[in-house]
């Protein structure tokens, strides 16, 4: 027993031993390296806050069809007063039918510009970088993993393909062109009234924006709603969400303003006023700084008060959104970040002008000690924003010696001065 204790007490004294050692090295090289550097980079430093709220929207549903159903608008698109917003077909062949039309409209169309095509080279040429585009739009598209303009950028190929075909195919006379015209037309006739008993046209009842994304808040979530809201009320439909809407096939957005309500710590909102303009940093789909107007100040529960913003940009990239935790960005600063302990006060004597009789004078600069060729190389900068460990400058002067994102300069080193050669 007593030779286990032993063990426990030698293995215990051996790695404080080696510890010691370790921190006493450590310290050794603190103490004796000659300086040490880091690199300046661009940074914005933001007076900010996170908040957490809901996308408001005017919207309306648009009911679920029985069928096989065909969304013809892609997410965010703009469509009019009765235009079409999807198809419902009652047989697979109804739908296999109706891609067979749009494939023969289409061929159609190239026919009949073929025909009335000169044939020139400059012509050739400019339909082979049509064809090289579409393919390269197609293949942009899918290594995104969007897929929401697929169908259109496909036939944008095929497009192109045939109209090189008829256009410039070896021994393609107009009148072989013609009779192609005709018997194109007379089975595009006969697919028409096929397709017309067996398919249904959705079209829109008012102007929006389609959106295939039904997520339930739409009848619990309105524009004229959002100002009965209350931080607790806030906080419970987003703990809470409505789920999707099976009985609908999709929704317009009616209204050509959005709304943003989020619970805001009661000193945040404090900050701001009714009719201000607010910058609001989203994440996700929308990804950027968006102008909001602060359009209601409400009520403060438990340290949280509701503010409502609203805007009327970028709408059509709104559509996906609706939980969101953005920045409230209240103000920004710009320039180089620099670590405190690379910033000097420097007095430099500034001789009079030739002929002066005036005395030398001396001046203080602020600035860093920038490491280059083996060497220290005072460059001035200027405050503009101070963080708990670093500075945000903005450089002072121009030429060679001007500070600039990528610079090495110098946080330690004794006795530095401009020009001092440091030894490594």
């Amino acid at each position: 027993m007593k030779q286990g204790k032993s063990l426990v007490a030698f293995t215990i004294l051996s790695m404080a031993a080696v510890l010691v050692l370790y921190f006493s090295y450590y310290v050794f090289n603190a103490l004796n390296e000659p300086y040490r550097t880091t690199q300046v980079y661009a940074y914005t430093a933001n007076d900010s806050v996170t908040a957490e709220g809901l996308v408001v929207r005017e919207a309306l549903l648009l009911p679920a069809q029985s069928g096989i159903l065909e969304i013809t608008r892609a997410e965010g698109e703009k469509v009019g007063k009765g235009q079409q917003v999807a198809l419902v077909y009652q047989t697979s062949e109804a739908q296999a039918n109706q891609a067979h039309i749009e494939e023969l409209e289409m061929e159609i169309q190239l026919l009949e510009e073929a025909i009335s095509q000169s044939g020139d080279l400059e012509s050739s040429a400019r339909l082979d970088e049509d064809i090289l585009q579409a393919v390269v739009n197609l293949r942009s598209s899918y290594a995104l993993r969007d897929y929401t303009q697929l169908r259109t950028q496909v036939m944008g190929v095929k497009s192109s393909v045939l109209k090189r075909g008829y256009t410039y195919g070896e021994g393609l006379t107009s009148a072989d062109l013609s009779a192609r015209l005709r018997q194109l037309k007379e089975e595009l006739d006969v697919l028409t009234r096929q397709s017309a008993r067996a398919t249904t046209r959705v079209t829109a009842p008012t102007p929006g924006v389609f959106s295939g994304l039904v997520d339930g808040y739409e009848g619990l979530l309105t524009p004229n709603s959002v100002d009965q809201l209350t931080p607790s009320t806030l906080q419970q439909l987003i703990d809470n969400p409505a789920g999707e809407d099976v009985n609908s096939m999709g929704k317009l957005i009616t209204s050509s303003t959005w709304h943003f309500a989020a619970n805001l710590p009661r000193e945040a909102a404090g900050r701001l006023e009714e009719g201000d303009s607010a910058t609001l940093r989203f994440s996700g789909e929308l990804n950027r700084d968006v102008e909001m107007e602060v359009e209601r100040i409400g009520a403060t529960e438990g340290g949280q008060t509701l503010v409502v913003f609203s805007s009327n940009r970028y709408l059509t990239l709104t559509t996906l959104l609706r939980h969101q935790t953005v920045e409230l960005i209240f103000e920004s600063w710009s320039g180089l970040r620099i670590p405190k302990e690379a910033l000097h006060l420097v007095d430099f004597v500034q001789e009079p002008e030739e002929g002066s009789s005036a005395p030398p004078v001396t001046v203080t600069k602020t600035g860093v000690y920038a490491f280059v060729s083996g060497r220290a190389e005072f460059r001035e900068a200027s405050i503009v924003h101070e963080g708990d460990s670093y500075y945000v400058v903005r450089p002072v002067g121009s030429g060679r010696k001007v500070l600039r994102a990528g610079d090495t300069i110098i946080t330690r080193a004794t006795g530095l001065q401009d020009g001092l050669r440091l030894e490594g």
